[in-house]
Formats: C-alpha cells, structure tokens, sequence
C-alpha cells in the first residue's frame, strides 16, 4: 500500500506536539510494509502543482489511501479529492475545540466556530484516528459522524538515547541546582503555566520550561505576563536545540495542563525514567497510575506537598520513574506501527468492499 500521511505547515510545526506525534508516525510505519509519501503535490509542493496540472500531470499524487493530520485549507483539499477519486480518507484529531482553548490570545472566542468547523470536517472521513479514548468522547459529544478509533501518539525512546550525557551542560547553562522541576513544550496557559509559576513562588526548587513561547501579538496577556515576570527561580528556556537536554537537566517533570489529547512529552519523560507529575484530569485516567507511575493533583495544595514529598524521598522518585520508564514501552513505536498499517488496510478493504470502517476489526 502507498499512504500518503500529511501535515500541511509542516516546517512551521516542527518542534509542536502535531509535528512530533506525525513523525512518530512515519517512524512507525517505517517498520512495516507501508509505502509513505508525505506530501500529497506533484512537485513536492502546493506551488509547483500548478505546473503539473497545466501538462496534464494533475495536481495530486498517485496514493492508495489519504492520512491528514491537520485541519487547514490543505487537508481540506485532500479530503474533497480523496472523496471524489475513492480514495479512503483518515483524518486524525490533534485539534480540538477544548484543546485549543487558552492558547493563543483569542482562542476562546472562536472555540464555539472551531467546534463545529470541526464537526464538518472530520465527519468526512473514512476513519478517524484521535490519541485517547477521552479524545474519542469529546468527538461524539460534537457529534462526528464517522468511525472513531483511538490511537496512542506513542513515544520514539530511542530519539532520547543518550539524554544523561547532556545533564552537567544543560544544567549549567540554565544554572539549574539541587532537585529541578520542568516541562516541555510550546509554553500556554492550557498547558499549566499559572499553576507552574505559583508553584515555583512557594517553593525553594528550581523550576525551568523547556520550550518556545510568544510575547507577539498571538499571545495571550497570561503568557506574556509570566514569561516576561517569572518568579526568580523560574527559566523559560526558548527554543532548544537538543530536545534532550530537557530530559537529562530535570528531575521531576510537572504538567498541570487543564486539557490534554495524550500528552506526547509526559510519555517521553516516562521513557527517560523521570518521576512525573500531573494534574488529575480524564484523559490520564486511561495511561497512567497515582503512586506507580506518576503523582496525580487536583489542587496547587496537593501539587507543592507532591513535590516536598518527591524532594525528601529519592527513592520513591526512583521508583515512580522505574514504573514509568515502563509504562512507557507499552507506547513503542513497534506497537503503534502495527496499529497504524492495520487501520490504513481496513480503511482500505472498507472503501474496496463498499462498506464502512469495521473497529471490531481492529481491537
């Protein structure tokens, strides 16, 4: 089979928790019998298509099966000429009207718009992939009408080999001492960050966020205000180059975010052994375990006494990061390589026998 999997804005969402969670997919199909294009133009690009049409050429590639993972104007023209070339059409749910909110300035105001563009677009497909089965409630309750099967992200532990190695030099540069907290990721208030500077004002740790933010006019006054203002033993780092600096400075990785699909970079400080911290919110419910393999807070109360206790018992960070490291494997990108081609044959077989997607088929 020839797949086509498409992230359109592809080299703007590089380092995004959209880019990532796509090539852990092309990772992953790579292990199997999957043939990938990733881009759906002749030429390579939307500009250069143009010129294939006018030869007679037409502006899309030959490909056996249509995978979107965003929602923009490109995906959409995918979508109408899959539809109308037969070709079966996956779309995947990284974008949701819930998860979008308190992002970006303006966010808010338009969720009830992206809500239901959402709706229309995803109610095309053939199959819909999304990253959890809370993903998959928060569809239904759109409603979108089309097969939904959640799917893990999952995570590519071998793209973090080596992470200790680069413990003293990351530590340094960020002048990082005794037990440090951190997270990772493009930095929003969805993401926790109110919860993550009040946390660093009534403690003594030091806390660092390793990943890029905005102070333009896309975001939000919260946003702007902390990364501008942090309290003193707080570092937003900015764009790193090596994401696994991250991974060897931290100690203990904390994520109050208010809404999650999955969470791609709690996986992979799983998979680095890191003791994990997290708000108590649906979607963790189905991956992980209060007191095995992460600390579970609903309160900034029980957030500050998780860490006081993972500052006084090294042991228990060891063992919270042993049970994670192995949670983690249970998302390898072997795993998901199977699910992913076993979804892309029936998605196939269904528009071949003129029926729809069967899920039963893929339990």
């Amino acid at each position: 089979m020839r797949a086509l999997n498409y992230l359109e804005l592809e080299s703007e969402l590089d380092r995004s928790g959209i880019g990532t969670a796509t090539d852990q997919q092309r990772a992953a199909l790579s292990r199997t019998d999957v043939d990938v294009v990733t881009s759906p133009w002749r030429g390579g690009h939307p500009a250069r298509a143009p010129f294939s049409a006018a030869v007679g050429r037409g502006l899309f590639r030959d490909y056996d099966l249509a995978h979107c993972n965003l929602v923009g104007p490109g995906s959409v023209a995918v979508a109408r000429h899959a539809k109308r070339n037969d070709i079966p059409l996956v779309l995947h749910t990284h974008v949701t009207r819930e998860d979008f909110a308190e992002s970006f300035r303006g966010s808010e105001a338009v969720g009830p718009l992206l809500g239901r563009y959402l709706r229309w677009f995803y109610s095309q497909a053939d199959l819909v992939l999304c990253p959890s089965t809370y993903t998959k409630r928060v569809l239904e309750s759109y409603p979108v009408d089309a097969p939904i099967l959640p799917m893990s992200n999952g995570v590519d532990a071998e793209s973090l080999a080596g992470f200790e190695e680069l413990r003293a030099e990351y530590r340094n540069r960020y002048e990082l001492d005794g037990m440090a907290v951190f997270a990772v990721g493009n930095v929003f208030e969805r993401k926790g960050l109110t919860t993550f500077c009040e946390l660093a004002a009534e403690t003594e740790y030091d806390f660092a966020w390793f990943g890029p933010y905005d102070t333009g006019p896309h975001a939000s006054k919260t946003v702007r205000r902390w990364v501008t203002d942090p309290p003193e033993n707080v570092t937003f780092t900015g764009w790193i180059d090596d994401i696994r600096g991250a991974f060897g400075a931290g100690d203990v990785y904390l994520f109050p975010t208010k809404n999650e699909n999955q969470g791609i970079a709690v996986l992979e400080a799983m998979a680095c052994g890191k003791a994990v911290v997290l708000r108590d919110i649906p979607v963790f419910e189905e991956f992980y375990t209060h007191g095995h393999d992460c600390l579970k807070c609903s309160t900034r109360a029980e957030f500050r006494r998780a860490l006081e206790l993972l500052a006084r018992d090294e042991d228990l960070r060891r063992r919270l990061g042993e049970n994670a490291r192995e949670t983690a494997a249970e998302h390898s990108l072997d795993r998901v390589g199977e699910r992913l081609a076993a979804a892309y044959r029936e998605a196939y077989d269904a528009e071949r026998e003129g029926r729809s997607v069967d899920l039963s088929r893929l339990r």
